[in-house]
């Protein structure tokens, strides 16, 4: 039988993981004892070499056979046996992607030798051309020197990626490292920290845990720790949106792992700091940034937007790939300074600040039945990118990368009778924040009881008899216990139909649905599903249906 997701498992790690489904993990991350004498609560962290290998063997072992076939694998690991766990990783099947160093202040002082200020971070791949690593996410890249120095608009606005040595705060060693540089840069967690949970000596900060698990898996994929430890790695999954599974050999370091998860809400800020990096001071020759407000700019950008436009409103080149395209081009033909992410942006703001000529052409509002089709799928796209990248919607379409990951996220939640139309699916997602805020005041002011959770919910297993849900109304999808997301339909079994269809909604492991009749009246359904969604605070909902917040 398989373990139970987002639970912490307490027992031995290598017998845990013979009861792992084969091939069911995403990522794996694991800090291991170094076998140098530390002093756990229950573990013996002096074994003899062949020993310590032999057991580090068989867990690797359990690693790898638990993992996807396009799983990844992070490994943890001190100076004494970092080449020998290489090594063993190897052996098991494992392809070294990066041999990342972990540098940090406050590190181990040494009575007859230098201070230990590092870790190693091994990057291991179980199949080397097929395995997720997530190069657009604007949380796992670095500030370039076209950004801190020369203030250049025509950078990347998302950064670029590091090297494998991380270095996030060159202010600490200005004559050592350098933001380009290969080494990876996260203060250890001392005791004066208020990060420190206090119970466990060897806590990992939530920052490195977050670019790692950002960068090998996406929003709802399963996160495994064999070496629960402290819990950040599972109170990290748990706040970027992923599933998650923990192993601990001590009992007691379960009950404070269980105290911590019960704090830690999906959504909520990784403790310590984001982007120290920022403070990086430039040179004094760096160039200043031009004001986004030069004259010459915002014309040839309205001259772009009326020769490219059609006579289109502003929101329809966001949301049409093939117009968005054609406005970027006439961007780059007049030479106008920037790159496509800032031209979208200054299009929006000329729109908001009333700059902008009048569209000519009128687009009707997207109608209910494609609100039905595409609109589900929009949703989800942009609350897993929001929880990934940490970006507005806007953000998000004026990047054409970013939009493009959103279509490719829609159209692999949406339904597979249908083409994939990126126009329907992006402008569903600007219908639907223009519904949440009042379906948010009118959920208030009309679903109280929902709220408070007055009503009970009638729950059907997901794969029983559908047939008396063949009518309007809204559901909610549940895993065990917790609704994942609420949705609303003219016609519910059709809906659920065509999740249970698609292989991206059963992994998400749906176990039952809640039904509430309504009356076919949008306005009243995204009502009724705002006040659902806040009750559960369900995952996968936008945001705005819950608090006055988008991300």
């Amino acid at each position: 039988m398989a373990l139970e997701q987002n639970v912490i498992h307490q027992g031995d790690c290598v017998q845990l993981l013979q009861q792992i489904e084969p091939g069911s993990i995403d990522l794996v991350f694991a800090d291991p004892p170094f076998n140098i004498g530390y002093e756990y609560d229950v573990y013996d962290d002096v074994k003899a070499s062949e020993d310590y290998l032999a057991w580090c063997r068989s867990w690797i072992e359990g690693v790898f056979r638990a993992l996807k076939a396009n799983g990844t694998f992070w490994l943890a690991i001190g100076d004494e046996y970092a080449a020998e766990l290489k090594i063993e990783a190897q052996r098991a099947g494992f392809h070294c992607r990066s041999w990342v160093i972990w540098y940090y202040t406050f590190g181990v002082n040494c009575v007859n030798g230098f201070s230990r200020s590092h870790t190693h971070l091994f990057h291991f791949v179980k199949d080397k051309s097929n395995f997720t690593f997530n190069r657009l996410n604007p949380q796992i890249r670095i500030k370039s020197a076209r950004q801190l120095v020369y203030a250049d608009n025509r950078a990347n606005p998302n950064g670029r990626l590091p090297d494998n040595t991380w270095i996030i705060r060159p202010q600490d060693a200005p004559l050592s490292f350098s933001p380009a540089h290969d080494t990876w840069y996260f203060a250890r967690v001392a005791g004066t920290f208020k990060e420190r949970e206090g119970f466990h000596g060897c806590q990992m900060p939530e920052q490195l845990l977050a670019r790692i698990i950002r960068a090998s898996s996406l929003p709802c994929d399963t996160v495994l720790d064999p070496f629960g430890g402290s819990g950040t790695t599972m109170c990290v999954a748990k706040k970027l949106g992923r599933r998650w599974i923990g192993f601990e050999l001590s009992s007691e370091y379960v009950k404070y792992i269980k105290d911590r998860l019960d704090k830690t809400d999906v959504g909520q800020k990784i403790d310590g700091p984001e982007d120290p990096i920022e403070s990086a001071p430039s040179t004094s020759q760096g160039k200043q940034r031009r004001s986004q407000k030069d004259s010459d700019t915002e014309r040839g950008v309205i001259e772009s937007y009326l020769t490219a436009g059609a006579g289109f409103p502003s929101d329809i080149l966001l949301c049409d790939r093939e117009l968005n395209e054609a406005f970027i081009a006439e961007c780059k033909k007049r030479g106008i300074d920037g790159n496509p992410y800032f031209w979208n942006r200054m299009m929006l703001q000329l729109r908001k600040s009333k700059g902008l000529p009048k569209s000519t052409r009128s687009v009707p509002d997207i109608k209910a039945e494609d609100m039905d089709q595409f609109g589900y799928a929009s949703e989800v796209a942009w609350r897993l990118l929001a929880i990934d990248f940490r970006k507005t919607l806007d953000d998000i379409l004026c990047s054409p990368d970013f939009a493009e990951e959103f279509d490719r996220l829609a159209t692999h939640y949406g339904s597979k009778e249908s083409k994939p139309l990126s126009l329907r699916y992006r402008q569903a997602a600007l219908s639907i924040r223009k519904r949440s805020t009042a379906a948010r005041r009118l959920a208030v002011s009309e679903f109280r009881t929902w709220l408070n959770k007055s009503k009970s919910i009638p729950i059907t297993p997901i794969h029983g008899s559908l047939s008396h849900l063949e009518q309007p109304g809204v559901f909610v999808l549940y895993q065990g216990e917790t609704g994942f997301y609420v949705g609303e339909s003219l016609n519910v079994r059709k809906r659920l139909e065509c999740f249970t269809a698609n292989p991206a909604w059963k992994e998400l492991n749906a176990t039952g649905v809640g039904f509430i009749p309504h009356n076919g009246n949008l306005v009243s359904a995204y009502g009724l599903k705002s006040s659902i969604a806040m009750r559960e605070n369900a995952l996968l909902n936008c945001r705005l249906l819950i608090s006055d917040r988008e991300l």
